[in-house]
């Protein structure tokens, strides 16, 4: 058998010129890719720079945010360290160290303004400057207390540093005029730790936002204010002993004659509503009637503190009370309060009464 050996050939077609291409086409353009889950150095390092503008301003503000509260915390620190000192003294009835004023110090703290509704002073102010302190170290912490926003715990220490202000006011009046003449370091540290406690918070909150509560602001003090006066006025001073002593009232008869000019000053002092507040029991307030004379004492306008007498179960005269009166005899002459007996002359200068020399007869 014949074998044939047979070839195959695969033809193929001719390869056909590549027509040429235009010049932009010769090189081949390479873009680098990269493909990896971590981001570029490059576009990292922007986004970082962009991050890091954009966190200047709360950061800045949050640092200014934290030393507003630390000092506020500080100063609240203080005044309940104060408070604290003063309230020990109180309920242990120990005298306290006044470095400044001597006695004095010890007398206004141990004076009938030293309690609100017959709970000391300066147990309240170490709640007070306790709130502000807590308050304060929530706004560093932010976890302090739980529950209690940003907000509300900018509203609470706004109510009480402006209580506490209008506080630290009332017992600055009550120091230069109920007692005046008498010193107290401690009360004037307190005022000074209130009212800067109040000036931060209003700082820190920003005039724009006060505003919006100025309304409640107001309505805070105002409150503080009357409540203080209410428990001031309605803690009826004692004299005497009145609650030991009985004693029944009784009038005294005026004998002096009165002067065309003594007649005069009561009928001025009359007209202006000025008026003497004293006791029958008073030895200087008669005195001071006999000073103008059985005429004149009918004129001017007396207010008799004691109508019932003196002893347990008697109180002073609520009139006596709202005027304030501590001491017998009292004149209150054009809203001024002017305590002990006075000559005719000095309570005509007092009073703006003016009569030629030659009347005085």
């Amino acid at each position: 058998m014949a074998i044939n050996s047979m070839v195959f050939a695969i033809s193929r077609p001719p390869l056909l010129p590549f027509p040429s291409s235009p010049a932009r086409f010769k090189r081949a353009v390479r873009v680098p890719f990269r493909c990896s889950t971590e981001p570029s150095p490059q576009v990292d390092s922007a986004s970082a720079r962009e991050t890091s503008l954009d966190a200047k301003a709360p950061e800045k503000a949050s640092l200014l945010g934290n030393s507003a509260a630390i000092l506020r915390a500080g100063l609240g620190g203080l005044g309940l360290l104060e408070t604290g000192y003063l309230t020990y003294l109180k309920l242990t009835n120990s005298e306290a160290f006044c470095p400044v004023g001597g006695g004095s110090c010890s007398d206004v703290l141990n004076s009938d303004y030293s309690s609100i509704f017959g709970i000391p002073l300066p147990l309240v102010g170490m709640v007070a400057y306790g709130l502000v302190t807590l308050l304060s170290l929530h706004q560093i912490r932010k976890d302090l207390l739980s529950g209690l926003g940003e907000a509300d715990a900018r509203l609470l220490l706004l109510g009480t540093s402006t209580s506490m202000a209008a506080a630290s006011g009332y017992f600055l009046y009550i120091l230069s005029t109920k007692l005046a003449g008498t010193s107290c370091s401690y009360c004037i540290l307190s005022a000074i730790l209130s009212f800067g406690i109040s000036f931060i918070t209003l700082k820190d909150i920003g005039m724009k936002e006060v505003r919006k509560v100025l309304g409640l602001q107001l309505a805070v003090a105002g409150a503080v204010i009357a409540a203080l006066s209410y428990s001031y006025t309605t803690a009826a001073p004692q004299f005497l002993g009145s609650n030991e002593v009985e004693l029944e009232p009784f009038k005294t008869e005026i004998t002096s004659k009165s002067t065309p000019w003594a007649i005069s000053l009561a009928e001025h002092l009359h007209s202006i509503g000025a008026k003497m507040y004293g006791a029958f029991w008073c030895t200087h307030c008669q005195e001071q009637k006999q000073m103008f004379g059985k005429e004149a004492a009918k004129i001017i306008d007396y207010v008799e503190c004691y109508p019932d007498g003196i002893g347990k179960g008697r109180k002073i005269a609520f009139e006596c009370i709202l005027a304030g009166v501590e001491g017998f005899p009292t004149w209150i002459i054009n809203d001024q309060h002017i305590d002990g007996e006075r000559e005719l002359k000095d309570l005509a200068e007092v009073s703006g009464f003016v009569l030629a020399d030659s009347q005085r007869s």
